[in-house]
């Protein structure tokens, strides 16, 4: 049953009682140093001023390491352990970390080292690569109808194709809480805070960094300030901060500036994207070719396929992608909220509505006339979908029947007026997860794991999930996540973390249960003993006599009884799993200035059981407002002498701010998709930026005739 609460933990957060990372007390602070150019070598580092300086206990460099090893193979982290050699891979790689008595003696103390470098050239241009890009392990996924030689004689067959490029840049996570890290040494323990959206993923890596058994390492983190994919790796200031307060012997935190978040943190790569779509004259799709290249950091293996998109998102019977690279000198990069969809939906939902213009169809019967019904590169049935009335529920509630469809048309004042929309879709996949629920004698249950909570209502879910299964108030639940202590329960990525972690909670609270009524029939203090009794809403009941769980353990003199379930990761197979949306958005571009701005939104979800409605409007509504960033604002360059990204910071880095969101209208169709699992939840934390970037595209054209094809739609390329 879907309810609408407030955060459980809102009055903590709100009141200041919410312990963030760097909000733990240390004796010692680390000032991270970093590289000032692109690739080469530090040569000498003259560290003897810095360590002459006030409160400084300690200057650690390539020449003066801390002893760290690598994590050993991983999809989101810096391949090479920090400080372990000299070489510079990257403009701001860490290179140094100073120690001292406050963080403020630590950073004047890091402007004092002077390090020299051999530098070498450089591969930061993204554009200039593209050309003799490397095709990845999997270079190509293609499917043909019988008889099609080739997806480009598909399209030679074709009445109609268009075919276009759409660029987009490198963007930033730029959550409101920046990464840090305190460690604590007692004794050969360490016990480590520090902001991430998993807490096992740290522990598992710090400890084989460090070179200390998994049993030796504690991680605490149960507040997340924001993520969106940045805090799933473990960036240098984790191991640094546990290996100088090891060294030191006393507790450190390390935190990072702003601008170091840019580069040591990790980022979205850049995108260049090929699209060619080819229909008949009534619209229906021939084929789609889609050829995606992505940056590629060489300090770590993590990128996006593109291109991906395309493959399940409209009916074609002949659809082709490429997957490549271009390896860069630059910072690591890393998951940034729907990897891969949100640049790829960019480009597809970009060519969906040229190929609507040009065959003179309203884009919104395009893509319902495509709609598939089936997957579309497997033919396996979908375990639940209803796209097809988010469409029409969105185009009803939007007033999308009343659109323009000449480009330029609607004028209010000195603003041009257009509408546009496009598709969302993300994979739903559930991860395993161990849960724990501890029933006790005051009456409330502890519910239990590892998993993590950044904002996105985890606790809230725990609760909620909680109260329905046992039949007690929300109030009598205590959630309890981001502590390694804890079972090993999904971490927040890839929108998992209710989709697992939920069913996980019900079948611990039904472990919970049998125990609990195990213990009665066996307890000789039990009411119920030698009995057979039974559990609903809260109540043990046999023969007549009833009483609460938390009266029946006070009598058998039981502090508690606890419930834990362990289930696996993977779905039911023959099945195609995804959450879908679709976005309806209205712009408005200045006539004399060519300003664009956002100034009605509706998004349509079908993301199966929806557990907590108001904390999932909060996702989907956050996903768009960034997805919108992405769209209007975010741009970051990198200097091609240098390697540095260009205006690291929040005042040239720019984000939306409320001015920047008109009112945005969310609305869920709640269909629990029971093929997927008995919850029926799947994953929207990243489903509500998909598809954004492309309907803002594409209302834009609609507002002025321009086509904007390159990220992010500024007012120059307007002019």
């Amino acid at each position: 049953m879907t309810v609408s609460l407030s955060r459980v933990e809102s009055h903590l957060k709100v009141t200041g009682g919410a312990v963030y990372a760097a909000d733990n007390t240390a004796t010692a602070y680390g000032h991270l140093l970093t590289g000032t150019i692109a690739f080469g070598t530090v040569t000498t580092m003259d560290t003897a001023a810095a360590l002459a300086a006030p409160g400084v206990l300690a200057v650690y460099t390539p020449f003066n390491p801390l002893k760290l090893f690598g994590y050993g193979d991983n999809s989101t982290d810096e391949t090479a352990p920090v400080l372990q050699d000299n070489n510079v891979r990257y403009h701001g790689q860490v290179i140094g970390l100073v120690v001292a008595d406050t963080f403020e003696h630590a950073r004047d103390a890091a402007s004092l080292v002077s390090p020299v470098y051999s530098a070498q050239p450089a591969k930061v241009d993204f554009a200039a690569g593209v050309p003799t890009a490397t095709p990845t392990s999997s270079p190509v996924a293609e499917v043909l109808a019988p008889g099609v030689t080739s997806i480009d004689a598909a399209l030679a067959a074709s009445a109609v194709t268009v075919s276009a490029t759409y660029t987009t840049p490198h963007q930033h996570h730029n959550p409101m809480e920046p990464h840090a890290a305190v460690a604590v040494w007692t004794d050969d323990r360490l016990t480590l805070y520090t902001a991430t959206q998993g807490v096992m993923n740290v522990l598992t890596h710090v400890a084989r960094a460090l070179g200390v058994d998994q049993s030796k390492v504690h991680v605490v983190n149960p507040y997340v300030g924001g993520a969106f994919g940045g805090k799933i790796g473990n960036w240098a200031h984790v191991p640094l901060a546990a290996a100088a307060a090891r060294a030191l012997s006393r507790p450190v935190k390390v935190a990072m500036t702003r601008e170091q978040t840019f580069a040591v943190s990790g980022h979205r790569p850049p995108s260049y994207q090929t699209v060619t779509l080819g229909s008949a004259q009534d619209g229906t799709l021939v084929a789609i070719k889609h050829e995606g290249v992505s940056g590629k950091s060489q300090s770590g293996p993590s990128m996006e396929n593109v291109a991906n998109q395309s493959l399940t998102t409209y009916a074609s019977p002949n659809i082709h992608v490429t997957r490549s690279f271009v390896p860069l000198d630059v910072s690591a990069m890393t998951p940034m909220r729907a990897p891969g969809e949100t640049h790829g939906a960019f480009a597809l939902e970009s060519a969906m509505d040229e190929l609507a213009f040009k065959l003179g169809v309203d884009p919104l019967a395009l893509r319902q006339k495509n709609y598939a019904t089936k997957v579309p590169n497997t033919g396996n049935p979908w375990s639940s979908k209803h796209l097809d009335e988010c469409y029409q529920a969105g185009a009803d509630a939007f007033g999308w029947g009343k659109r323009n469809p000449v480009p330029g048309s609607v004028r209010d004042g000195d603003w041009f007026v257009g509408l546009g929309v496009a598709t969302a879709t993300y994979p739903a996949g559930r991860s395993k997860s161990t849960m724990k629920v501890r029933l006790q004698a005051d009456g409330t249950a502890v519910i239990s794991g590892t998993g993590a909570d950044l904002g996105t209502g985890q606790f809230t879910v725990f609760a909620i999930l909680g109260s329905q299964a046992l039949g007690i108030p929300v109030a009598s639940i205590v959630p309890e996540l981001g502590d390694s202590s804890l079972p090993p329960a999904t971490p927040a990525g890839g929108s998992t973390s209710t989709s697992s972690n939920g069913p996980a909670v019900l079948a611990a609270v039904d472990a919970a249960k049998s125990a609990l009524l195990t213990q009665a029939a066996q307890n000789p203090q039990s009411p119920f003993y030698g009995k057979t009794p039974t559990y609903n809403a809260g109540q043990v009941s046999a023969d007549g006599v009833s009483m609460t769980f938390g009266s029946l353990l006070t009598a058998m003199d039981s502090p508690a009884v606890e419930g834990t379930a362990a289930l696996p990761s993977g779905t039911p197979k023959g099945y195609g799993y995804l959450s879908f949306g679709a976005h309806f958005c209205e712009v408005r571009v200045n006539r004399w200035t060519g300003e664009p701005r956002v100034s009605r939104w509706l998004t349509v979800v079908d993301g199966g059981t929806i557990v907590n409605e108001k904390t999932a409007r909060s996702q989907i509504l956050g996903a768009v407002v960034m997805g919108i960033g992405g769209a209007l604002l975010e741009d970051s360059r990198v200097e091609p002498d240098t390697g540095r990204y260009a205006g690291a910071n929040m005042a040239a880095y720019l984000v939306p701010v409320n001015a920047d969101i008109p009112p945005v209208d969310v609305r869920f169709l709640n269909y629990p998709d029971t093929v997927f699992s008995p919850l029926g939840a799947r994953g929207i934390g990243e489903l509500g930026i998909v598809g954004v970037a492309g309907a803002v595209a594409n209302a834009v054209h609609n507002a002025t005739g321009k086509r904007v094809r390159d990220l992010p739609i500024t007012l120059d390329k307007l002019l």
